[in-house]
């Protein structure tokens, strides 16, 4: 009876609820891209695979260039507008923000059209990476559109048909076409499927999107923001994200010029592993991202510093036996993809606890940007990519997978501890589990 009551009371707090609500879709998504990507392992080369997780670093890294940080600055425009009565006014930023994203991928799609692809293909001493650098570039709209649309309908308080998209529709093309071409026996075709998937998400999540606006009521028809304020408060974000993608995508750079295919794809499993950990992390994070900004620009200490103080409290809590769970069985874990994927666990088991130390700084990888520190978070993060690009470049070529862990680790533990320093020293408020 006891256990009921306190189970009941859970439940009614609102911000355990969205959280373990969007949990559970980000677990759900987990587990499907988890079972996919034993799929990929046991049914295409580790040759083709490691060719699809370059592409997919890519394009994680260039879009996230091209997006210019909209897909968090939406969120923080969203709680500066809750408080301004004037969330209508979020129609004209969107349109805003699409038009800029249609610039910056076209002109990337430029800068690939004009480099020499002899000097590409040299490089990564590989003939195909200039067909995907070229494929990726021309999907960067698509893909930037559909992560765009995702923020905005988590904005407009869809939280989990946002998850949903995010974390089990986004999937369905991939997979679909990945089943499709093994069992037409195309298999090479696998980056095209992968690529060309962005094209109906930024569709349907596009029509989503004008639904949703479309019940909005106009409140303050007023102009709230310009096109140079959405563009100033967003680019940080979008250098600070192109940061954190380029943690992630280096070694994977890196492992592909000093090793091969092979081993890129051995590394990215464990990448996908440490997702596990991730997604309890940023679930909540997005959770709370807009209460932050909210609470922050209303001077309203108190509630920030309980959100923050339970957001910490919540992730470690759930990552912890996770980690634990995950060290114990990792042999077990990389042998369902595959016995060669065995290869992975020392780095493997590197990036799941670092990982898991980094859960205990909470909301540090939100909580400046939704405060109006975009340009302190940038500069932390700038340090952070140098230090990992000097650590992946010494480390790889001697230590490959195990190299590339480390230095991913130490990247990351060096930004969320001088982040959680930042924040103590600035709104006295701890974001370290406490």
């Amino acid at each position: 009876m006891k256990t009921n009551s306190i189970f009941e009371r859970l439940l009614q707090n609102p911000f355990l609820r969205r959280s373990f609500g969007t949990l559970f879709l980000r677990i759900s998504g987990a587990l499907l891209l988890f079972g996919f990507t034993v799929f990929l392992t046991k049914s295409y080369s580790p040759k083709l695979v490691g060719q699809y997780d370059f592409a997919r670093s890519f394009l994680l890294a260039v879009g996230t260039i091209c997006l210019l940080g909209f897909d968090q600055s939406i969120l923080y425009f969203k709680g500066k507008l809750a408080s301004l009565d004037a969330v209508d006014a979020l129609k004209s930023i969107y349109v805003k923000m699409v038009a800029m994203l249609f610039g910056t991928s076209v002109i990337a799609l430029v800068i690939i059209l004009l480099i020499d692809k002899k000097v590409i293909n040299t490089y990564f001493a590989d003939s195909e990476v200039y067909s995907i650098f070229l494929k990726g570039a021309a999907t960067l709209f698509f893909y930037g559109l559909s992560t765009l649309n995702t923020e905005v309908i988590r904005a407009v308080d869809k939280l989990y048909i946002a998850e949903l998209f995010r974390n089990i529709i986004k999937y369905i093309p991939l997979i679909i076409g990945s089943i499709a071409l093994f069992y037409w026996h195309k298999e090479t075709y696998l980056v095209d499927v992968f690529l060309i998937g962005f094209v109906f998400l930024a569709l349907i999540s596009s029509l989503l999107v004008l639904y949703y606006f479309g019940k909005i009521s106009v409140v303050k028809p007023s102009e709230v923001f310009s096109h140079k304020e959405v563009f100033l408060r967003s680019y940080p974000i979008a250098i600070s994200g192109m940061a954190i993608f380029l943690l992630m995508c280096f070694d994977i750079m890196f492992l592909k010029k000093y090793r091969n295919d092979e081993t890129v794809a051995f590394y990215s499993v464990g990448v996908k592993l440490m997702t596990i950990i991730s997604v309890v992390i940023l679930s909540i994070n997005i959770t709370v991202s807009a209460k932050i900004s909210e609470y922050f620009a209303s001077q309203n200490k108190a509630e920030l510093k309980k959100t923050v103080r339970n957001c910490a409290r919540l992730i470690f809590g759930i990552t912890f036996p996770v980690i634990v769970l995950i060290s114990v069985f990792s042999e077990h874990i990389l042998s369902f993809f595959g016995h060669q994927y065995i290869a992975a666990k020392e780095a493997f088991l590197i990036l799941i606890i670092g990982q898991g130390i980094c859960s205990a700084f909470g909301s540090a990888p939100i909580y400046l940007n939704m405060t109006g520190r975009q340009h302190t978070f940038q500069m932390i993060l700038i340090i952070a990519v140098v230090l990992n690009f000097v650590l992946n470049r010494f480390l790889i070529p001697e230590y490959g997978m195990t190299g590339a862990a480390i230095a991913f680790v130490s990247a990351s533990l060096f930004w969320n501890f001088v982040v959680a320093v930042y924040i103590y020293k600035k709104d006295k408020i701890k974001i370290f589990l406490n």
